[in-house]
């Protein structure tokens, strides 16, 4: 699997703290492997983001992607629910 970043997402995630970037890089490690392991809470989003997915990365942040053909991957949000469900 590879996975793209979006320019917004690698913006976003520059700006979050440092405990949550690494939390995130484990999470991703979890991810390659299986993206719909359970402990990534992986979910279909709603309305305007139907075409997207997220899992989280901790209780309070997530990030969302785009599935690619060929099993790839684009991560288009990072932050808050509030902040990716918007």
């Amino acid at each position: 699997m590879k996975i793209y970043l979006s320019s917004n997402f690698v913006r976003k995630f520059k700006k979050l703290p440092e405990n949550i970037k690494e939390k995130a890089r484990n999470r991703e490690a979890i991810f390659k492997l299986n993206p719909f392991d359970p402990r990534l809470e992986t979910h279909k989003l709603h309305g305007k983001q139907s075409s997207e997915w997220a899992y989280s990365i901790d209780y309070g942040y997530r990030i969302a992607f785009v599935l690619l053909k060929h099993g790839d991957v684009l991560y288009t949000d990072v932050g808050t629910h509030n902040e990716v469900y918007t």
